[in-house]
């Protein structure tokens, strides 16, 4: 039974400014300093832009990891640390030094406009699914009720079905 008041969280990260594997290094220590217990670090990954496409390539990677802070004081603690790290927020999608998003908190939902969690778009991102299926491929996402392996394998199908229709 795990300590009363400690939550699994997974946070993905990303970059595609500046040194990006610096930037990702960087908020994994600004994680701990927040209290944030870093359990596992998947592997970075170097994926394209996903939305705004004309822009540089991203470094990802996802963290798996226990906190005692509420799902608001996790996002507040969040956005803290990218303003830390040079985080300007000038357009939807576009370039940044730092983008750290909550992607599951134990197994809640919340849907406010401020904070969604699970991540909202979890199931079209190969570059989140990919690094996460590595660290919780067996994790069941609460609402589609389906591991992140096979949202993950579900969305490899989809997209080589649209490049071979895009082939035709």
């Amino acid at each position: 039974m795990e300590a009363q008041g400690k939550h699994t969280v997974f946070i993905a990260i990303g970059s595609n400014l500046l040194d990006r594997e610096k930037n990702i290094k960087d908020a994994i220590s600004n994680l701990k300093k927040e209290g944030i217990e870093v359990e596992a670090i998947s592997s970075i990954i170097e994926t394209e832009p996903y939305g705004f496409i004309d822009q540089p390539k991203f470094l990802n990677c996802v963290v798996k990891a226990k906190t005692t802070k509420t799902p608001r004081e996790l996002l507040k603690t969040l956005l803290s640390i990218e303003l830390k790290l040079g985080r300007i927020r000038k357009e939807r999608w576009g370039p940044r030094t730092i983008d750290l998003d909550i992607l599951f908190y134990d197994d809640l939902i919340i849907d406010e406009e401020d904070l969604k969690i699970p991540h909202y778009d979890i199931q079209n991102r190969l570059f989140v699914l990919k690094p996460l299926s590595e660290i919780a491929g067996d994790f069941i996402h609460p609402v589609f009720k389906v591991s992140i392996n096979e949202l993950l394998n579900n969305l490899i199908k989809k997209e080589s079905h649209e490049d071979s229709n895009l082939e035709r």
